[in-house]
């Protein structure tokens, strides 16, 4: 679906009756934006004039046979499924069949052949208007299922509607609950691009020193970080990038020190490449998948939804400048304080989490979850828990529309809504201020209540947002209120936020 029917508005506003968070954007107003925004004034086009921000490209999964393809598979991207995996892969274009892997137990004998389904989205730009190899917009899922635990496997994508076959390619299951063998994991928060390089490194050598699985808890690329260079400097935030005396988070790393802004390009809350990555938010995605390739595509990278990936914006600078473009279609412009930016002040491909529900495949309908929003599995003497402590528990700080609703609404008004308003993604059975009434709560109770301790004695849990610390916010409070009493009731023995 590409869009809410009237029906499903109407069910997802009422605040008693059972709702079911639908996967794509409301578009109940319309949006007023430019057609693709750009963060970057000077150089306002998708692949850049020369001029502005520079445009840069990662290598992608797979290098074509040809100097002009005319498709290619861009990202590979594993992650467990049941007692099997899933091989998620992204083109440019459609494939003319549907997807699928050849593989075996040998890499000289890939003898079996595995099918699957693909997705796509109307993101902005589309890949029409971008490089072949730097863009995704068809994502391909094809499970292998019935594998063996702790065996490596072997696999290729094979050519279809003018891509070049993958080179032979392998991955190891998971290991089988109860397994007593030691093993090792990579825990990460908050990556991006812009200073994550150290991060680059430490993932790339975990996998070269054999590490089970990679679980990244949220903020995973910042392609919302795409305005960041249109935005003028602040006092009350301490980010300002002009090149020669520079405040980013962490310090400036080497690279960056004293990288002069282009000529036109005023000091900003950006880095020396505009946004995070890219100047475009669908492009910041496409080229951070493409830059983790080498860690994606070899060992199951697990994920969760983080503020980050809700939208296109979280908040705007002085003068309202993203408003001014996003909901007047002004560029280089401020407008005044009432000039808020509204859940549809992003294009609707941009909001709602859409891009994040593309570009993962996560085992949410093998744990009885919901897609990549909550979900579990085993691996050897532990039971991991992913949840969302984004969306779908009373108050949560990314909102549904009917905590929106003024008086007796059905729905609300485009300037009573929020530029992060998100889901419900499960089903609401009841007020939306009652724990009790949420899918969420009620699969990580049934999902604690199952672990069989015998074969997993670690239950292990991890959210985006934390439920302690030393940096209080209102929202901390909610989420203990939610899901507290159940990891202390069930004896839950680790937390991980971040």
């Amino acid at each position: 679906m590409k869009t809410y029917t009237v029906d499903a508005i109407v069910g997802l506003l009422s605040l008693a009756a059972t709702t079911h968070g639908v996967p794509t954007s409301d578009q109940s107003f319309p949006y007023n934006g430019p057609d693709v925004p750009i963060g970057d004034w000077v150089g306002n086009t998708v692949k850049g004039n020369g001029k502005g921000y520079p445009r840069l490209v990662e290598p992608p999964a797979v290098k074509p046979s040809s100097a002009n393809p005319t498709n290619n598979v861009n990202v590979i991207s594993l992650s467990y499924a049941g007692d099997g995996i899933n091989i998620h892969y992204q083109t440019p274009f459609g494939l003319g069949v549907s997807p699928s892997v050849t593989w075996g137990t040998t890499a000289n004998a890939l003898t079996n052949t595995a099918t699957g389904s693909s997705r796509s989205y109307d993101r902005t730009p589309p890949c029409s208007q971008a490089a072949v190899t730097q863009c995704s917009q068809f994502y391909h899922e094809v499970q292998i299922r019935n594998l063996k635990p702790d065996t490596t496997y072997y696999y290729t994508i094979p050519a279809a509607n003018g891509t070049t076959a993958s080179s032979i390619l392998s991955f190891t299951t998971a290991r089988a609950a109860g397994s007593k063998k030691a093993f090792t994991i990579a825990v990460l928060n908050d990556m991006g691009y812009t200073n994550a390089g150290g991060t680059f490194r430490e993932l790339n050598k975990a996998v070269d020193d054999g590490v089970a699985f990679a679980w990244h808890g949220g903020d995973i690329s910042y392609a919302d970080d795409w305005f960041s260079g249109i935005l003028p400097c602040a006092s009350d935030w301490p980010v300002c990038y002009n090149g020669s005396s520079s405040n980013l988070p962490g310090g400036v790393t080497p690279e960056y020190d004293g990288a002069p802004l282009p000529p036109g390009e005023g000091p900003s809350q950006g880095g020396p490449h505009g946004g995070d990555m890219s100047v475009l938010y669908e492009s910041n995605w496409d080229l951070w998948q493409q830059w983790m390739n080498s860690i994606s595509a070899k060992i199951p990278y697990m994920v969760l939804p983080g503020n980050h990936e809700a939208t296109c914006a979280e908040f705007d600078g002085p003068g309202q400048v993203l408003a001014s473009y996003l909901n007047k279609n002004k560029p280089n412009s401020t407008s005044a304080a009432s000039n808020k930016l509204t859940y549809y002040s992003c294009p609707p491909s941009q909001r709602n989490y859409t891009a994040y529900q593309h570009r993962f495949r996560m085992p949410g309908s093998e744990s009885g979850g919901v897609s990549n929003f909550w979900y579990s599995f085993d691996y050897g003497f532990a039971h991991f828990i992913a949840f969302n402590g984004e969306t779908d528990y009373p108050n949560s700080p990314e909102s549904p529309f009917a905590k929106d609703l003024k008086g007796g609404e059905a729905k609300p008004q485009r300037n009573e809504t929020f530029v992060t308003d998100s889901g419900p993604f499960g089903a609401v059975n009841g007020s939306i201020y009652a724990k009790e009434s949420y899918e969420q709560y009620r699969w990580l109770e049934q999902d604690l209540a199952k672990v069989d301790r015998k074969k997993t004695p670690w239950v292990i849990a991890m959210s985006h947002r934390p439920m302690y610390s030393s940096q209080v916010s209102a929202y901390q409070k909610h989420m203990r209120d939610a899901f507290e009493g159940l990891f202390l009731k069930y004896g839950l023995d680790v937390y991980l936020s971040g």
